[in-house]
């Protein structure tokens, strides 16, 4: 009996979610142990409920069309993770986001709301395992590209570089300049009105294409300067509130991939992007976050975000193909509505 092309297409997520949510379960069950399970006593409240709505949240819209930075701020907000008075260890030290230097001799203090902010960078480990399961098959082509095995392989990966170094420069480059003066709701309110009103756009301008040019391109065949071009529109989701998996979808568009292409290619750009973020924060800040939350939620939200983003990846590459982006165009501007209320009124 050979198993159908559906049950052996689905095999990996259905593995994804037994395996996740056997680890959500242990993890949870350690939680009435944690101060033996964990390394660090921690010196801020973050609860296993909260880690599963943080994981949720971080592992469901890193992948949809709609903006984590926004529901984050939201999530933040209803757990009570926005304070910003400095924490200390035990010992009554100062813990640092960044510690001071010759360029900041005062430093910036971690608080709460920068400790949360760097738990959910730092969770997005699941999200990236999640992709790195599904996609493993193209994964494994392009590292045969590598030993020249695979020639589709090897052009898919050029075209990951080519797209990822933009982001990866201009992110470096302005980073504080970022995290300074951009994280306000104000500027994620902008982001998810301008990403509702371009994707709206962007939709329409698909379909008179697709009138044109009916048949798309897959990824490992666009041109590096296709693929580079990617890389700079991904620059626009460094605007926060815009989305980095809208603004690389919608470059895919732009290349003349199909919907379910452009979130492909979208997910796989993300596995340099996302473990970059991850790295860097979690270098600045996370021995810090760890000793302000401990190490059993933290565990927690990264199986969360991983189980959910499997099941985001899924249903977005589904949806895409049948309906196109204009329900989360929709959905962004209710948000947007609903983050101006919420903080303004």
């Amino acid at each position: 009996f050979a198993p159908s092309q559906e049950t052996t297409h689905q095999s990996p997520v259905r593995k994804l979610m037994m395996i996740l949510a056997s680890l959500c379960l242990a993890i949870t069950g350690l939680g009435d142990g944690s101060e033996r399970a964990r390394a660090t006593e921690p010196l801020a409240e973050l609860g296993s409920r909260d880690a599963i709505i943080l994981g949720v949240v971080e592992g469901i819209t890193e992948f949809l069309p709609i903006s984590s930075t926004g529901h984050l701020i939201i999530a933040n907000h209803f757990l009570g993770l926005e304070s910003d008075t400095p924490l200390t260890d035990a010992n009554g030290r100062p813990l640092w986001h960044k510690k001071p230097s010759a360029r900041n001799p005062a430093g910036e203090p971690l608080t709460l709301k920068l400790a949360a902010d760097t738990y959910a960078v730092v969770i997005q480990i699941g999200a990236i395992l999640a992709v790195a399961l599904l996609y493993w098959e193209r994964i494994a082509a392009m590292l045969k590209g590598l030993s020249g095995r695979d020639p589709s392989g090897l052009r898919l990966l050029r075209n990951l570089i080519f797209a990822f170094v933009p982001v990866a420069v201009v992110g470096l480059a302005a980073s504080s300049v970022i995290e300074s003066h951009l994280f306000s709701i104000g500027t994620v309110i902008v982001g998810l009105v301008g990403g509702a009103l371009l994707m709206l756009w962007i939709e329409r301008w698909r379909r008179v294409q697709a009138e044109k040019r009916p048949a798309a391109i897959e990824p490992a065949d666009l041109s590096p300067g296709a693929a580079l071009k990617i890389g700079f529109i991904q620059c626009l989701a460094l605007w926060p509130g815009t989305s980095r998996s809208m603004v690389t979808i919608v470059g895919g568009y732009l290349a003349g991939l199909s919907p379910a292409k452009a979130a492909e290619f979208s997910f796989l750009l993300g596995l340099p992007v996302l473990a970059g973020a991850a790295v860097v924060k979690g270098w600045r800040s996370g021995p810090a976050m760890i000793e302000v939350f401990g190490w059993s939620d933290i565990l927690l939200g990264v199986a969360v975000a991983a189980l959910s983003a499997a099941v985001a990846v899924k249903f977005l590459v589904s949806f895409l193909t049948k309906h196109g982006l204009q329900a989360f165009a929709v959905y962004r501007l209710v948000l947007a509505a609903t983050i101006a209320v919420v903080f303004y009124l």
